[in-house]
C-alpha cells in the first residue's frame, strides 16, 4: 500500500482546489469528510470519486467492518497525517473524506405541494440546517439564487448531516424567471413579509413556492412584487423577526401538520 506523504502529489493539489467554490462548479465535485457522511454517501448511491483515508488518524476511530467492506470497493488513497490534515476542513479530522461528484440541477419536480427558493442567503448554517428540515419534510428539493452562499461549501455540507444526498439542489441564475416559469405550473409565490398582512396559519399550502429572503435584508423588492401571497410568523413577545432557518422550519412544519391531520 503507497502512502502520499507529499503536497505536491497532483491528486491532493487537485483535492485542495475543491475548497475553492470556482473549482467545485468547474469539477462538478465537492468533498465530504468524516466516517458518518461517508457512510451516508454509501448508503444514499451517490457517486464517489475517490476515497481518502488516513490510517493514522483513523486508529482512534471505531469503524464497523461492513464499513470498511463497502469503503474498499472505491478508489482509496491513503495518505499521511500531515497529508490529510492540510486538505481536511475541520479542527480534528477522523481520518476519511471522499470526492463526491455533485447531484444537482434536475429538473424541477412540479408535482410536490410546495417548494422552497432562497434569495441570497448568505450563512452556510442557515442553508444546511434548511435543507435538512426540507428533507425531514420528504421534501426533494430546492431552488437557490446565485447569489446564495454555495451549498456544496464544507460548514453546508457537514450541517445538512446527510441531506445533501437527498435534496435536489436548483441553482438559478435569475430567480425571478425561474420563479415566472414556475407560475406558469399553477403555483403561487408566497413570500416571508415584515409587512405581511396574512400569518402562516392562514393560507393554504397547495402549489405554493415559499421564497426565504437575505438574513439581514430579507426577500429582494422584485421578488416580493410578484409575490401572490405575503406571510408573516405571529410573534407574541417583542422580537421582529427569526433566524432565516428557524422560519423556514416553523412555517414548512406548518406545512407538515396540515399534510398529516388531512388539511391539505
Amino acid at each position: 500500500m503507497q502512502i502520499i506523504t507529499s503536497k505536491d502529489n497532483e491528486t491532493i493539489k487537485n483535492i485542495k482546489k475543491l475548497k475553492d467554490r470556482k473549482y467545485r462548479d468547474l469539477n462538478n465535485e465537492f468533498i465530504i469528510e468524516g466516517i458518518k457522511l461517508v457512510k451516508e454517501a454509501i448508503s444514499e448511491k451517490a457517486v464517489i470519486k475517490k476515497i481518502v483515508i488516513c490510517e493514522e488518524c483513523l486508529e482512534s476511530s471505531i469503524i464497523d467492518e461492513k464499513t470498511l467492506y463497502e469503503i474498499a470497493k472505491y478508489e482509496c488513497i491513503y495518505v499521511s497525517k500531515k497529508i490529510f490534515e492540510s486538505i481536511s476542513d475541520v479542527t480534528h479530522p477522523q481520518g476519511i473524506l471522499a470526492v463526491i461528484e455533485k447531484n444537482n440541477n434536475k429538473p424541477i419536480n412540479y408535482t410536490e405541494d410546495i417548494i422552497v427558493a432562497l434569495d441570497g442567503l448568505q450563512d452556510p448554517g442557515n442553508l444546511g440546517t434548511i435543507l435538512r428540515t426540507i428533507d425531514s419534510a420528504n421534501l426533494t428539493q430546492i431552488i437557490v439564487s446565485k447569489e446564495t452562499v454555495d451549498a456544496y461549501n464544507p460548514k453546508v455540507v457537514r450541517s445538512t448531516m446527510g441531506a445533501i444526498f437527498r435534496v435536489n439542489i436548483i441553482q438559478v441564475d435569475d430567480l425571478k424567471e425561474t420563479l415566472k416559469e414556475i407560475k406558469r405550473h399553477k403555483y403561487k409565490v408566497m413570500s416571508t413579509s415584515l409587512e405581511a398582512k396574512k400569518s402562516i396559519y392562514e393560507i393554504d399550502y397547495n402549489k405554493k413556492v415559499l421564497v426565504i429572503g437575505n438574513e439581514a435584508n430579507g426577500v429582494s423588492k422584485e421578488i416580493l412584487d410578484m409575490a401572490d401571497e405575503k406571510i408573516i410568523i405571529p410573534m407574541l413577545g417583542k422580537t421582529e423577526s427569526l433566524n432565516a432557518s428557524v422560519a423556514t422550519s416553523i412555517i414548512v412544519y406548518e406545512y407538515v401538520r396540515r399534510k398529516i391531520t388531512g388539511q391539505m
